[in-house]
């Protein structure tokens, strides 16, 4: 046989030589990889482990909880920590380490019902207004830029004032509070893939928008998706507090860590702290842990990172 006949390796395709191997595990981000790189985010482990903690109380406090949160004893009001109470009681005489171990709960399904809310609105608004662009993005931008002028808790008290405080009116208005970062997110990483080659494949073959948006566009902006919604998820438990804090968040008498510092803690702040500081401490340690594990994230799944 001549060896004209026989294939070489001049004879492959240009750009398969040409290829990296860094830009080839960079494109493929190995799962292995990305977790190794986070665990080595110190912080980034710190708020998972605190994070899953609180996770941890939400789901089995109420079952292992020292006492009755609704049980009133006026005779062993305003107790300070001790081993009988170690969190002390309220001005009702109610254990304070029962309530917080109750309120967690609610404070944090609100929050992470939220931001699913505003994940979902923000990606379907974002990808849509940067595919459709024009018109279609023009108006959608300048009614995102109307909304992101109104304060948080302002727009938030204006939802719950139309619809009654309940637990999906709750995660739908401090959802939509947070709708307008997470659109600008997903529009920007959306216009960015939008102008590559394989996009531009796509349409070359008839695919929808839909579909384009769906099947490949969203699969390689999720990382960024991710980023954003651990971002969002410390501004949510904030909000969800501040709204319990005014009033309108979960109604009573179900304890909520927002509430428990408005009503008794603002009330008996002097001869009893400990009151404001139990729930205000879970509130901050929340949202200091959503917070280290939005940065670690955006660190471990920085693109430029996977190539040495």
């Amino acid at each position: 046989m001549n060896s004209q006949d026989e294939p070489s390796a001049t004879a492959l395709p240009p750009s398969a030589l040409a290829r990296d191997p860094a830009e080839v595990k960079s494109a493929f981000r190995p799962q292995r990889e990305i977790l190794r790189r986070f665990t080595k985010q110190p912080l980034g482990m710190i708020g998972l482990v605190i994070f899953t903690a609180l996770l941890l109380v939400a789901a089995i406090g109420p079952t292992i909880a020292p006492e009755n949160p609704y049980e009133l004893g006026v005779a062993g009001r305003l107790r300070p920590p001790s081993a009988a109470n170690l969190a002390g009681t309220d001005h009702l005489g109610r254990d304070v380490l029962s309530r917080v171990m109750y309120g967690v709960r609610p404070s944090l399904v609100v929050a992470l019902g939220a931001v699913i809310v505003s994940i979902t609105v923000g990606t379907v608004v974002g990808g849509v207004s940067a595919l459709a662009g024009g018109k279609v993005d023009l108006v959608v931008q300048r009614i995102m830029d109307a909304i992101s002028t109104l304060p948080s808790l302002f727009l938030g008290i204006l939802v719950l004032t139309i619809l009654s405080p309940t637990y999906a009116t709750l995660m739908f208005a401090i959802g939509i509070v947070t709708v307008p970062t997470v659109q600008r997110v997903v529009r920007a990483s959306t216009l960015a893939e939008k102008e590559r080659d394989y996009i531009l494949a796509c349409e070359v073959v008839g695919a929808t928008q839909t579909r384009v948006l769906a099947q490949h566009i969203l699969p390689n902006i999720s990382s960024s998706i991710l980023v954003i919604a651990s971002a969002e998820l410390g501004s949510a438990i904030l909000i969800a507090a501040s709204l319990s804090f005014l009033g309108f968040g979960t109604p009573p008498p179900e304890p909520s860590l927002g509430a428990m510092i408005s009503s008794e803690g603002r009330q008996f702040m002097v001869e009893a702290p400990w009151l404001v500081l139990v729930p205000a401490t879970l509130v901050s340690l929340a949202i200091l842990s959503a917070n280290f594990i939005g940065d670690a994230l955006r660190d471990t799944l920085d693109p430029r990172l996977f190539v040495k």
